[in-house]
């Protein structure tokens, strides 16, 4: 999608605030139009797939995209579907780097 997708995610050592709500509408316009901000706390997307296998092989190239960018995302898999939640934990809201990695991920 872009721009986003051509950064790399920086780690956050803490002492800094969340982005704004303001910040984060504009960041939520350069990713998938699928992800969605919760509470101005975290980025929340879902996909769907035909079985488990594919969910779970899905799961572990995201998987492989975090562990490139020392960024980590939430994981929830079932059957034919996966989560994934976004957020720095460090400061327990949103940065720069979460809609860094969700662009990441809508390239995957």
């Amino acid at each position: 999608m872009g721009g986003l997708s051509e950064k790399d995610c920086t780690p956050c050592r803490g002492g800094v605030p969340p982005l704004s709500e303001e910040e984060t509408g504009a960041f939520l316009t350069q990713i998938n139009e699928d992800w969605r901000i919760v509470d101005n706390h975290h980025l929340t997307r879902s996909w769907e797939f035909p079985d488990f296998a594919s969910a779970m092989s899905f799961t572990n190239l995201l998987g492989d995209v975090c562990e490139d960018q020392g960024h980590h995302a939430d994981f929830e898999l079932g059957w034919g579907r996966v989560v994934a939640l976004i957020y720095t934990h460090k400061i327990d809201g949103l940065t720069e780097s979460d809609f860094v990695l969700a662009s990441k991920f809508d390239d995957v």
